[in-house]
C-alpha cells in the first residue's frame, strides 16, 4: 500500500509498505477519506516518520475471526488503541484508557496504525458504522473536525442560554463554532487570521475579537455585558491564548482546553470560581448526538472542509496548512 512519509524538514515522499494483517476483533479499513490534523508540524520540523495520522473513514476491507463489523461496511475510524475492558472504556471514555494495546503485535502485522495511508487496522468497536444518509466525508468530521469540541460541548452542557467564546479558529476551533451554534449558543470567536475569522462567521460565529488588539479582553467583556463568556473553548495550546481564555470566562463560568500543550496560568481560576475541563475527544455513548449534529449541518460542514488533495500531493497540503489559509483539509489515499 501507499503511505506518506516525512523524510526531513519540509521534505516527504510516498512510499510502499505491506498491506496490514488482522486477527481477533480487528478489522482492516480501506481508507477513502483521511482528514489532516497537526501532522504539518512534524513536516515543518522534519520529524521522520511513516506512521502519520489519526483520523480516517472508509470501507471495511477484511475482518479478524471475531470482528463484529462486516466487509463492505462504511465506517469512521476512532483514534487510539484502548484496551476495551477497563472502567473508562466501558463508560465510553476510551480516549483516556491507561491500558492501550499494541495492534501490530496482536495482529502480527508490520503496518496499520497510520492513516496517511491506503489501509489501517482497528478494533471493531472503534469502527462507527456511517448512517446511510451521511456522506463518508462528512462522517469523517466525527474525528478531529467536530470530535474534540463536541466532547467539550457535551461536558460543559452548552445550550441556547450560553455565550461561548472560542479561542483559536483553526480547524478544531471552527468545528467548535459549528458545535456551539448548533446547540443554540451565541458564539464569539477569538482569532487574528482574517481568512479563518471570515470562515467562522460563515459557520455561525456572531462576533470576532482579534487577540492582537490590546483591548481584546475589554472588547470581549463588552460583548458579554461586562460579565465574560459563560463557557470558553480554548483550541490553540498557546500560553497567551490559554491565559486569555481563563480571563475571558465569567465568574463561575467554565473553560475547556482542547489544544494540547502550553502552560496554563491559573491566577483567575480560584477567585473566578471556574470549572476547567480537559477535552481530548468525545464519549462513545454520545454517538447518536454526533450523527444528529453532522446530519443537521451539511452546509456548515461543507464550508469547514475547504480543501481536498490526493495523497500524492500531501506536501502541497502541508504547505497550505502551514500558511493557515484553510479550514479542514482532506486527503484521498487513492489519488
Amino acid at each position: 500500500m501507499k503511505v506518506a512519509a516525512i523524510t526531513g524538514p519540509h521534505a516527504c515522499e510516498i512510499i510502499e509498505r505491506p498491506d496490514p494483517l488482522v486477527k481477533a476483533n480487528f478489522a482492516r479499513v480501506k481508507i477513502t477519506v483521511a482528514p489532516m490534523c497537526t501532522e504539518f508540524k512534524a513536516y515543518k520540523e522534519g520529524w521522520k516518520s511513516d506512521g502519520l495520522g489519526h483520523e480516517a473513514a472508509g470501507v471495511v476491507d477484511a475482518v479478524g475471526e471475531s470482528a463484529s463489523v462486516r466487509v463492505g461496511q462504511r465506517v469512521v475510524v476512532m483514534p487510539q488503541y484502548p484496551c476495551g475492558t477497563c472502567e473508562l472504556c466501558l463508560a465510553g471514555d476510551y480516549i483516556h484508557c491507561e491500558h492501550t494495546v499494541d495492534p501490530l503485535q496482536l495482529c502480527g502485522s508490520a503496518t496499520g496504525t497510520a492513516t496517511y495511508a491506503q489501509y489501517c487496522i482497528k478494533q471493531d468497536w472503534l469502527l462507527l458504522p456511517i448512517p446511510d444518509d451521511i456522506s463518508t466525508e462528512h462522517a469523517a468530521m466525527a474525528c478531529c473536525g467536530l470530535g474534540p469540541t463536541f466532547g467539550a460541548a457535551e461536558r460543559m452542557e452548552i445550550n441556547r442560554f450560553d455565550t461561548v467564546a472560542v479561542v483559536g479558529l483553526g480547524p478544531v476551533g471552527l468545528g467548535a463554532v459549528i458545535n456551539a451554534a448548533f446547540r443554540g449558543a451565541r458564539v464569539i470567536g477569538v482569532e487574528g487570521n482574517p481568512y479563518r475569522a471570515a470562515l467562522a462567521r460563515e459557520l455561525g460565529a456572531q462576533e470576532i475579537v482579534d487577540p492582537a488588539d490590546p483591548d481584546a479582553l475589554r472588547l470581549l467583556k463588552e460583548l458579554t455585558g461586562g460579565r465574560g463568556a459563560d463557557k470558553v473553548i480554548e483550541c490553540t495550546a498557546i500560553p497567551a491564548a490559554q491565559a486569555f481564555a481563563i480571563q475571558a470566562a465569567r465568574r463561575r463560568g467554565a473553560v475547556a482546553f482542547v489544544g494540547w500543550g502550553g502552560h496554563i496560568e491559573l491566577d483567575n481560576m480560584i477567585p473566578g470560581g471556574l470549572s476547567l475541563y480537559g477535552c481530548w475527544h468525545w464519549n462513545l455513548h454520545g454517538q447518536t448526538r454526533m450523527w444528529q449534529t453532522i446530519r443537521a449541518n451539511p452546509v456548515q460542514i461543507e464550508r469547514l472542509i475547504t480543501h481536498r488533495f490526493p495523497l500524492s500531493q500531501v506536501q502541497a497540503a502541508w504547505e497550505l496548512q502551514l500558511g493557515g489559509q484553510c479550514g479542514k483539509v482532506l486527503l484521498d489515499p487513492w489519488g
